[in-house]
C-alpha cells in the first residue's frame, strides 16, 4: 500500500446507506472505496447455529449502554444480512412527528408522497412481496387469530424474500445460506463491484482530518478475522468526499472522535438517538386454550409448540398507525422469532413470585420454549438518547473476542416513551390474554437496559441547525463533503421496520453527493440504471 493512497469517494460502511452509495457513484464513473469493518460472508458461510465464532458472533454486533442496548449489523452488507428482511414504508404521520422540540423534526422537503417515488426505486432493486396467508407461519397465524379473536385486525408483513427460495427454516437471523433473504449482498453490493468499487471487510474506520487540498484523509484500523479486539495494522485513504454509513451506534462516535481534527461537530451529533420505541413481549401459550378457543390445529396435532418453526415477522397489527391518535399512543404488533440466547435470557416468567427473568419459574418457562410467542413492539419515543465521550478505538470497548461491547449511549426514557411503551404492552396483553389464551411480559430491562434492533435518528436530517446535524441533502452542517446516509440519518422512530425508509432516504440523497462530487472536482454523473437481477449475483470478489 502506498504512503498515500487516494481514492475519488469513499464509503464508510456497506449496508443500506452505503451500498447504494456505492453503487450509484461507482456506476456514475467515481472511484470509490468501501471501508467495512466487518467480515465478509456468503450464503455457504452461514452457519445453522449460534455457537461462538459461528457466523452469528462474527455478524453481529452488540453494544450495551447505560440504559439501551444495541443490537446490529457487522459484515459486508451490513443489517441486510441479519435483519428479518420486513420492508413496510412508514405512516404518513411519521413525517410529521414534533416529538419533544415541539414542531416538525423532519426536513420541509420530505414527507410519505415525496419520499414515495425513492422507495419505489429500492423496491426495484430489492423486490418486496406481499406475502398472503399462505406464507404465513405457525407463529404468525397464531397473532393473527389471537387479533381476530380480540376484535383487531392482521395483516401478513410485506418482505424481501424470493419465496421460492426460502425453504423456512428460521435461521435468517444468522445470515440466509439459500440466497433467499434479497440482502445486499445480492444487488447493489455485486453491481457496485461490477463498476469498479472496491469492498474492503475489517477496515474500522477511526476518524477523519482534512487534507491540504481541501478533501479528507480517513484513519482505519485492520482488524483481525477471529478476535475483533485485536488490531493487525493501519492506514489512510485520502478522498474527495466521504459518505459516512457505518451504523447509527459507529456513525457518531466517529464524527466525535475526529472533532479534534475536523473542527467542531454540530450540537446534534450523537444526541437525539432513537430506539424506535422498541419493545419485546414474549408469550406462553395455553395449548388446550388455543385448540379450544381459536380450534387451531397443526398436522401432527399439537395445537401450536412451532415457536421455532418458519421465518421472521410474517404478521402484524397495524390498527395503532392512526395518525388521528396523540403522539407516542401510535405503534405497530409484529409477530417475531427471536432465538435462543439474548431472547431465552431476557424474557421473563409471566406471574412470578421472584425474580422474572432467572430462578426456578424462569426454568420452567424455559422447558416450554416451543409454546413461546414473541411480540415486537414499534412505538414512539422521546429520541432521547446520547452518546458520551468516545471510547479510544472503535465504536465501543470490546468486551468478547466477537459481537460484543461497552459504549458510550446513554438513555434514560421519558415519561412520554414509557407512556408509549406501556400502552403497548397493555394491547399485547389485552390481546394474548383473552380467553386464557396466554401469558405475557415484556422483555427484562434490568440486564442490558432497553434495546433494540433498529436504531435511528443519532446525526438526523432536518432543518434546524439546532436540533439537526445533516441539511435535508444529508450534508454534515460546517463539513462540506461529508454526508451521512444511514440510520442515523432518520430524524425521528417510525413505527415500522425502517429498512425500506433507510434506503429509500439513501437512494433520495445520492443526486446531492454527485453534485457535491463534481463541485469538488470528482469526473462523475447520476442515472446509471437501477441494479437488475440479471446484473447481479453474490457479491464475492473480497479485497484485502
Amino acid at each position: 500500500m502506498s504512503a498515500v493512497e487516494k481514492t475519488d469517494v469513499l464509503v464508510v460502511g456497506s449496508g443500506f446507506g452505503g451500498s447504494i452509495a456505492a453503487y450509484h457513484l461507482a456506476a456514475g464513473g467515481a472511484k470509490v472505496t468501501v471501508l467495512e469493518r466487518g467480515p465478509w460472508l456468503e450464503g455457504k458461510d452461514f452457519d445453522h447455529d449460534y455457537l461462538l465464532g459461528s457466523s452469528y458472533t462474527r455478524v453481529f454486533d452488540f453494544v450495551a449502554g447505560d440504559g439501551m442496548s444495541v443490537l446490529g449489523g457487522n459484515c459486508v452488507g451490513g443489517g441486510s444480512v441479519v435483519y428479518f428482511a420486513a420492508l413496510p414504508r412508514a405512516p404518513r404521520f411519521v413525517f410529521d412527528k414534533q416529538g419533544s422540540i415541539g414542531r416538525r423534526m423532519w426536513p420541509a422537503a420530505i414527507d410519505r408522497d415525496t419520499l414515495d417515488p425513492w422507495y419505489d426505486r429500492v423496491s426495484e432493486v430489492m423486490p418486496v412481496s406481499q406475502q398472503d396467508w399462505d406464507d404465513v407461519t405457525y407463529s404468525g397465524g397464531l397473532w393473527a387469530a389471537a387479533c381476530h379473536h380480540s376484535g383487531r385486525s392482521a395483516n401478513p408483513v410485506p418482505v424481501g424474500i424470493d419465496k421460492a427460495k426460502c425453504t423456512n427454516c428460521n435461521w435468517m437471523m444468522a445470515g440466509c445460506r439459500f440466497d433467499a433473504k434479497r440482502s445486499l449482498l445480492l444487488n447493489y453490493l455485486p453491481a457496485a463491484i461490477a463498476h469498479g468499487a472496491r469492498i474492503r471487510p475489517l477496515h474500522e474506520v477511526q476518524q477523519i482530518s482534512r487534507t491540504d487540498d481541501g478533501g479528507y484523509r480517513v484513519h482505519y484500523n485492520l482488524i483481525h478475522d477471529e478476535d475483533y479486539r485485536i488490531t493487525t495494522g493501519s492506514g489512510t485513504i485520502d478522498a474527495s468526499i466521504v459518505v459516512l454509513a457505518a451504523g447509527t451506534a459507529a456513525t457518531p462516535v466517529i464524527l466525535q472522535r475526529s472533532e479534534e481534527t475536523l473542527g467542531a461537530m454540530p450540537h446534534a451529533v450523537g444526541r437525539y438517538f432513537s430506539g424506535n420505541g422498541e419493545r419485546l413481549n414474549t408469550a406462553i401459550i395455553n395449548e388446550d386454550r388455543v385448540r379450544d378457543v381459536l380450534g387451531l390445529r397443526r398436522p401432527n396435532g399439537a395445537a401450536y409448540e412451532a415457536n421455532q418453526i418458519g421465518k421472521g415477522p410474517v404478521a402484524a397489527c397495524w390498527d395503532f398507525l392512526d395518525g388521528s391518535r396523540p403522539e407516542y399512543s401510535r405503534f405497530s404488533m409484529e409477530q417475531l422469532y427471536f432465538p435462543p440466547g439474548l431472547g431465552t435470557i431476557l424474557a421473563q416468567a409471566p406471574g412470578a413470585t421472584g425474580p422474572a427473568w432467572f430462578g426456578k419459574e424462569k426454568k420452567e418457562i424455559l422447558k416450554r420454549w416451543k409454546s413461546w410467542l414473541t411480540i415486537f413492539l414499534m412505538t414512539e419515543d422521546d429520541n432521547e438518547g446520547v452518546f458520551g465521550p468516545p471510547p479510544p478505538t472503535g465504536n465501543a470497548y470490546r468486551i468478547s473476542q466477537q459481537m460484543l461491547g461497552r459504549g458510550s449511549l446513554r438513555y434514560d426514557p421519558t415519561p412520554n416513551t414509557l407512556r408509549g411503551w406501556a400502552e403497548a404492552d397493555a394491547e399485547v396483553k389485552k390481546i394474548l390474554e383473552k380467553d386464557g389464551l396466554a401469558t405475557v411480559e415484556p422483555w427484562t430491562n434490568d440486564v442490558v437496559g432497553a434495546y433494540t434492533v433498529h436504531p435511528l435518528s443519532s446525526c438526523r436530517i432536518g432543518d434546524d441547525p439546532a436540533t439537526s446535524a445533516l441539511d435535508d441533502r444529508h450534508e454534515l452542517r460546517g463539513h462540506p463533503g461529508i454526508f451521512v446516509t444511514d440510520g442515523s440519518a432518520v430524524p425521528s422512530a417510525l413505527t415500522v421496520n425502517p429498512a425500506l425508509t433507510i434506503a429509500a432516504l439513501a437512494e433520495r440523497a445520492i443526486p446531492g453527493i454527485v453534485r457535491a462530487a463534481r463541485d469538488r472536482g470528482v469526473d462523475v454523473t447520476y442515472g446509471a440504471p437501477l441494479p437488475t437481477a440479471a446484473a447481479s449475483g453474490p457479491a464475492t470478489e473480497s479485497v484485502a
